[in-house]
Formats: structure tokens, sequence, C-alpha cells
């Protein structure tokens, strides 16, 4: 992301040395093994530091091993400066997306296993979120900016921001590291880094009793695998869930031919084939691994991922492992076996770009796409499928009609979007609705169980563009984001959940103060907005959109173009829907998919 960076020019004038501002103070924090010496933003009035180690390097003999206890430091009265960005973990690019998408395979440094906090000076008992980054299992890092999402809220929380093995390096499974070493060392980082904020976060002035865990894409896959972990048993790590864009692909047994295909193209790659000499010198082919180099993992990490599945996917994914995840998330959910006591889950309005092959433009290419990505469905799967996308009546896509739908009236999403047209389109919400969609509507269900006694929101981005990540923008963005008023509600969301574990802000905060924004009002509370629990029997959900201002066709490749607004005049738009009825009876599709989860499998 863009960051605004402020530079002081300082003169070279004579003045008196009472007129020379003496610098801020830099934060200290003593964790017992280290101390990190962090920055004061005088913009923002926050003490942030970047680069705290949580976990000893997982290098070596630590290599797909659970993550262990941060070595003592050994500088001076053992002070560590925490001001630069942590190092990339190794990245491993998705198959067959375009560069300019970021989904790339990159060289990065194993010893990456650290967090950013952002705390307000004189902090004391704030809450807390921690924030886990999205990119597939694979790519991408602790690189956002919390500070406007906290300064619009006063500054009335805590942010941390964790970094985990990606790739091979934190999903490879198989049998043998079964036996050797564990599996899920990703999801296991994140668990490690959990436990080191109940230890340290009041160091902060940060309250480990009130932590929401958040992230988005593949980083609320992440939050919803905590919570699902270990059966769904109360770990005291987290009481409160934030799920944007909820990213669920198929998940394996470790030891299925999947898994165990993949690791075995991994260690072909990295020169520990089952019959290679480095295997037979080092008795066996994961400790072949452990003791392999690092740029040799790093590019057979990357080279797999690239090379093996179909457009947008990832090949190093959470797998059952019978321990840390003993279930489907379609079945576990559906039992109701999760942790945390609220849930707030978003979704975007068109989720199925760019991670889905955007050159489908006949039905015979559509067809050729659920076979590729859906392989186990049956025949009968294959027929309830295209009755219920009405495939039989899809035209090749038009995209000089394109447009966005009402989502409760007219043409649906089936067929037409601000991205797509026809059966192109088709195919984004078939992949938007069966990895991101339903899997959030299921999570949304085991948080409002009656008897449960959790709750849960729900929302949809639908602001030109809302393909799957342009929401960060609006989370994260401290200039440049094109619609200030709407930024500003939806840090107030998102906060007030933080703080208070409600989205329900004021009528204020919610059309920022336009006139003719239009926004559901609470009759009983006429100062705030009207947004209810969601339910199985009131599925009601707030659709968060704009209008007004200019619009303008941007096009970043030829298969990638889409509209945003601009300009003055931009307006909030919220509403509520019911998530069933929902582009033209969503609910019924997401029932198709929970019937067809062991064959997805999801």
């Amino acid at each position: 992301m863009m960051r605004l960076i402020s530079f002081v020019l300082l003169a070279l004038v004579t003045v008196s040395e009472q007129a020379v501002p003496k610098p801020a103070p830099r934060p200290r924090v003593d964790l017992g093994y280290a101390v990190y010496e962090g920055l004061y933003n005088a913009t923002t009035d926050l003490n942030i530091w970047k680069s705290i180690r949580y976990a000893a390097p997982p290098v070596g003999r630590l290599r797909w091993q659970a993550p262990q206890e941060p070595p003592k430091a050994t500088t001076p009265n053992r002070v560590i400066q925490a001001v630069d960005q942590p190092p990339w973990c190794p990245q491993s690019g998705a198959f067959g997306v375009p560069l300019i998408y970021g989904f790339n395979s990159n060289p990065g440094n194993e010893d990456c296993l650290y967090l950013n906090v952002y705390a307000p000076p004189q902090a004391e008992n704030l809450p807390v979120l921690v924030w886990i980054h999205g990119g597939g299992y694979s790519v991408f890092a602790a690189t956002y900016d919390p500070s406007s999402m906290m300064n619009t809220n006063n500054n009335s929380f805590i942010v941390v921001e964790i970094q985990y093995r990606l790739g091979a390096f934190g999903q490879l499974a198989s049998a043998e590291v079964h036996k050797h070493g564990k599996l899920n060392a990703g999801l296991l980082d994140q668990r490690f880094a959990l436990e080191w904020v109940q230890k340290h976060i009041s160091r902060f002035g940060g309250d480990p009793t009130r932590v929401t865990l958040g992230g988005e894409s593949s980083g609320a896959g992440s939050v919803m695998y905590q919570s699902l972990a270990y059966g769904g048993k109360e770990s005291g790590l987290f009481n409160n869930l934030i799920l944007a864009s909820n990213y669920v692909p198929p998940i394996y047994p470790f030891d299925s031919n999947i898994s165990t295909g993949h690791y075995n193209d991994f260690a072909e790659a990295a020169g520990c084939g089952k019959n290679s000499a480095a295997v037979k010198r080092h008795s066996g082919v994961f400790h072949c691994l452990v003791a392999a180099d690092t740029d040799t993992l790093q590019n057979a990490s990357g080279l797999v991922s690239t090379s093996k599945g179909y457009f947008g996917s990832f090949a190093w994914l959470p797998v059952i492992d019978d321990d840390m995840i003993r279930q489907r998330p379609s079945e576990q959910l559906q039992c109701g076996k999760v942790s945390g006591k609220l849930a707030l889950i978003g979704t975007n309005a068109d989720e199925g770009v760019p991670l889905t092959n955007p050159n489908i433009t006949t039905k015979q290419q559509f067809d050729a796409f659920i076979s590729s990505t859906l392989p186990h469905l049956t025949t009968s799967d294959i027929l309830s499928l295209n009755r219920i996308y009405n495939t039989a009546t899809a035209q090749p896509g038009d995209n000089e009609t394109r447009f966005d739908t009402n989502g409760d009236a007219g043409p649906t999403a089936n067929t037409v979007s601000g991205m797509a047209t026809g059966i192109q389109q088709t195919a984004f919400n078939v992949a938007a609705e069966s990895i991101f969609q339903c899997p959030s509507q299921w999570v949304a269900e085991a948080f409002s169980s009656p008897t449960s006694g959790r709750r849960a929101y729900k929302y949809q981005y639908s602001l030109d563009p809302a393909y799957h990540g342009a929401d960060l923008g609006a989370y994260f963005a401290s200039s440049g984001f094109p619609n200030p008023s709407f930024r500003h509600s939806f840090h107030r969301i998102w906060g007030n959940f933080i703080v208070s574990g409600s989205p329900v802000i004021s009528v204020d905060d919610a059309t920022a103060g336009a006139e003719n924004a239009t926004v559901p009002v609470d009759a009983k509370h006429p100062g705030m907005i009207s947004w209810p629990q969601y339910s199985e029997q009131n599925p009601t959900f707030m659709n968060l959109n704009t209008t007004g201002g200019e619009v303008t066709l941007l096009t970043v490749t030829d298969e990638l173009s889409y509209y945003i607004r601009h300009g003055d005049g931009i307006v909030n738009t919220f509403r509520l829907a019911n998530a069933k009825t929902w582009e033209g009876g969503r609910g019924e599709r997401c029932a198709f998919w929970r019937a067809v989860a062991p064959r997805v499998p999801n």
C-alpha cells in the first residue's frame, strides 16, 4: 500500500538553545527477552514498534516444527531498534495469474516471524485488534498501516499485525511431515502470536481479555481456522472475530493424494527426490529438505505453486491434520463448534475477480472451468449446478453492457456485474459463492445460533470496484482512497465493533455529514443506524455502497477493467437486505454448495 511520508527540512539557522524543539522520546518496551525501542509519530499520536520478534527463527532444525520461544537479545542492554518493516516471508505465487496482480513468487527471508504494534501513548487497558494479512497463505506481509482507522476512532484501541510462514514453509503436508514435523505450521505461528499477545500486550497498554482477531482473504480464513481450532474449544486467546472476504478453497487430509503429490513435487524440485543421493545421505526426504539451502526451497515452493492447479489457485493451503484442524469448515460450522463470542463478517460484491479465469466466453469453456476447479463433482452435482446458475440461457460476455446489480431486484450477479456479463460473469459468481460468499454465510450462521450465546453481524462491500481485495483501501488508507466519507464510516464500523462489540454507529458517522446520504435509521434510537444481528431466521445484512460523483472506467489489463467513483458529490447509500433472497436466491445456491462440500471439498 502507498504510504504518506512526511519529510521535514531542518534549516540551519542561528537560534537559541531553548528554541530548538527536543525530539520526542522514543518509546521502549521490555519484553524480558529483549527491549524494543520504537518511534512516536506526532501526526497520528501513536507509538509504533515494527519487527518485534515473537518466535525463534524457524530455520534449520526448526523448519516445519511448531514455533518456539524467541531467543534472548544479545545486543547492548538487550535494546533492539524496532523502526523498520520486518523481512517478508518467502513468497509462493498463484497459478496462472498475471504478474500485475501481485500474487507472485519472490525470494524472502525464512527468519520472518515478527509482528508490528501500533499503540497510543499512555494507553491503558485498551482493546486490541490482531490483524492477519491475506494472500492465499502464500504471499504478502504485515505491511498495512492502521493509523487512519485508529485516529478515526480516537485512538481507542491497539493494533498488532503479525507475519507467519507462507507457502511450503508454512503449509507443507504429507505423512512424513506428520511423522517428523508439524502440519499447518503457518496456522501454528498465528496461534503462537496470539499467545504472545496474551503474555505481552499489557506492556503496550492493551487488555488481553479484549482481543478481536481480524483478517482479509486467507487472513479471514485463518481467523476462521483459529475459531475452529481443536474442535472449536475456547482458548481465551480472542473474544471477537472480523472476517473480511473469508477465503475457503478446497481442504484435504494431510496424507491425501493432493497433499502428498505437492510434497513429492516440492522435494523433487529441491533436489530431495526419493531416489536422489541427497536423500540417501540424509536418511530420508524430510531430513533432506531440512538440510537444504533456503534459496533452493524458496524456488521449489514457488515452482510448485505456480505450476500445479488451476487459474488463481495456490498449492500450499491448510490441511486436515486431525489435531488443530479436525473437520472440513462446512461440516464443523454446521455443528456450531466454534470459539469466540461475536463475529463481524463481510464480503465484496465481486469476489470472483481477479482469481478466476477471465477468458471464459462460451458454455464449453465454462464446462471446462467447472471440471478443472471442481473435479470431484458428480454428474448429478453438475446438472444441479447448471440449473441453479441457469447456464442454459447464459450468453457470451459483452463488456459494453456491464453494470452493478441492484441485489434484490432485476438482473442478478449470475449474469451481470461491474466486472463482466454473460457466461463469464456466471463463472465469476460460481467462484465467488463457492469460495467466499457461502463460507462467509456459514460462519455467520454458526455464530448466530439462538442457543450459543454468540452474535453475528454481516455486511457486503459494494463500492465500485468491489473485486476481491478492493476493500483493503477502505480499511487502511490514510490518503488516496477516492471516497473519504465512506472511509470514515467504515473506519467507525470496524472501530466500534473492536471497542464495543457492535458495528452499529451513529447516523452522523454513517452519513459523514452529507444531507442526501441514505442509511437505515433505528426507530427506537433515531440517532443510530439500524443493523440487526444476523440469524438463519432473520438473515439480514448491511449493503454498503455509495452514489454520486463522476464514474470513470479504469483499465488494468485487457482482461480486467472496472468503474470507479471519484470527485465531489459522493455520498453513502447503506441499506438492509436479505442474504437468502439476495442476487436471485443466493441462499438456495449456498445450500447447494453445502450439500456438495464433501466433494469440493471445503
